[in-house]
């Protein structure tokens, strides 16, 4: 039981980070256009042309993330935390004997229980790695010896 707690929690930590990161887009978004609104025509021809192709540019970028953001959203929509497996795959807790990683999404490093997690996205090295994997299977990664020892 205490398990699903931790991945109960480990799961609202990667909502967290994926609701911020679309807020903090969206604000950036939101004031480009107003930037694009405000900008007028002055006797500054060019820089006045510069101005609105960086903030186009700026927007763009923008574009860009919200894509990934929604990209995330998807993959977290795809965890169940009530489903366990034998075989790690989204959504599992990974316990090896060098540190703990949830395959979930690129979220970094993540607390819970005064225990370290890493958030890590089914499509990175080390993500690639364990997907499949079972308890007491051995992977190297970055030459060194990595030994799986539980899967929740």
């Amino acid at each position: 039981m205490l398990q699903l707690k931790i991945k109960e929690a480990l799961f609202s930590q990667c909502e967290a980070f994926v609701n911020k990161r679309s807020q903090t887009v969206e604000a950036v978004l939101s004031s480009n256009q107003k930037a694009l609104q405000s900008e007028t025509k002055s006797s500054a021809g060019d820089k006045h042309e510069t101005g609105r192709a960086m903030l186009q540019l700026e927007m763009e970028k923008a574009g860009q993330q919200l894509s990934g953001i929604a990209q995330m959203k998807v993959v977290l929509s795809k965890i169940d935390v009530l489903k366990s497996s034998k075989n790690a795959c989204l959504g599992s807790i990974i316990i090896t004997d060098k540190t703990r990683y949830f395959l979930s999404l690129s979220a970094g490093q993540l607390v819970v229980a005064d225990k370290s997690y890493f958030a890590v996205s089914v499509s990175s090295p080390i993500g690639k790695l364990l997907l499949g994997k079972q308890e007491k299977d051995v992977i190297s990664f970055n030459g060194k010896k990595i030994v799986i020892n539980e899967i929740v």
